[in-house]
């Protein structure tokens, strides 16, 4: 909760001119996410609400500190080209919309996320941390086109990744469900 907390107050100290508030809040934010996790799997108490909050509250916070640090006239020393945004923003909604159809379709509701779609969320993390402590020194601005590049080939691959992972789920349940209606047809 705290983190979706922290995702309105990030936008407002950026937008009024406040990047070390906001880089502390997002890094605050990081720490809170990875203690939240550590402590869960430590005490073994990962709940469904836990489980279904955590990700809505990390994609949450980097998708609004993406379009906010993508925002051409803030005063920032980087900013997050639009298509890396676009991209993060789209492949979300498709995961989600396939995630909802496999759902309806079949009722699993499981999707944990793959080792490529942590090293998205990993890449677009950073992409975030390096443009907000850009404002602070300049010896970051030759390393951020790097991690723009990372961020955009991770989010585009792991994004065809989930949508292959969704199809084939889909057909192993057509196809599971093809193989039950056979042997009750057989049993008539």
């Amino acid at each position: 909760m705290l983190r979706i907390i922290i995702a309105p107050c990030f936008v407002l100290l950026v937008s009024y001119g406040h990047p070390q508030l906001a880089t502390l809040l997002f890094v605050l934010a990081g720490i809170t996410d990875g203690l939240d996790g550590l402590l869960a799997r430590k005490l073994k108490q990962n709940t469904p609400l836990g489980s279904l909050l955590d990700p809505i509250a990390d994609k949450i916070l980097i998708t609004t500190a993406f379009i906010t640090l993508t925002i051409p006239n803030l005063p920032l020393a980087l900013h997050i080209p639009l298509r890396l945004t676009i991209l993060a923003i789209v492949r979300d909604l498709l995961i989600a919309l396939f995630a909802l159809i496999i759902h309806l379709q079949t009722g699993h509701s499981r999707f944990p996320p793959s080792f490529l779609g942590k090293c998205t969320t990993a890449s677009q993390l950073l992409t975030v941390g390096v443009c907000m402590l850009a404002n602070f020194t300049a010896r970051l601005n030759n390393v951020f086109p790097i991690i723009v590049y990372a961020a955009l080939v991770l989010t585009v691959l792991s994004g065809v990744h989930y949508l292959y992972r969704s199809f084939m789920m889909m057909l192993s349940y057509r196809h599971l469900g093809k193989k039950n209606g056979e042997s009750r047809h057989q049993d008539s």
